[in-house]
């Protein structure tokens, strides 16, 4: 998870993180977003990764920056619960959706922009 870790401590743009068309271009779902975001809350998204299973996603804020990353595997009985993840299937994962994953948290952070995929520095 080294990958993401740079998002640590930066500042949500929670109006994107409520984006579902802007995600849509990831394969990635707003699963929960509070209407009110209290100092210390979660968001959940989900992105498909097979046909039989699909991931879901939570990302931890304080006082609107993120303080954890965590990811599980969604349980099709239960809406409300996430199976952990072993650290082989976050690899494969990683894989096979990291560059989109990496794009999304750019997104969420404002670091690119949300029309057109550029970094928002190239904007200056």
């Amino acid at each position: 998870m080294k990958r993401f870790r740079e998002f640590l401590g930066k500042k949500l743009d929670t109006d994107r993180a409520r984006d579902e068309d802007s995600l849509s271009k990831w394969g990635i779902k707003v699963r929960y977003a509070p209407e009110e975001v209290d100092d210390f809350d979660e968001f959940e998204f989900g992105i498909d990764y097979d046909s039989e299973q699909d991931v879901a996603f939570l990302i931890a804020i304080e006082k609107g920056r993120i303080a954890r990353v965590l990811f599980g595997w969604t349980v099709p009985d239960n809406p409300d619960m996430i199976k952990p993840m072993a650290d082989a299937d976050l690899g494969k994962l990683l894989e096979k959706k990291g560059q989109k994953l990496l794009e999304f948290f750019q997104f969420v952070t404002n670091r690119i922009d949300r029309r057109k995929g550029e970094k928002e520095e190239d904007h200056a």
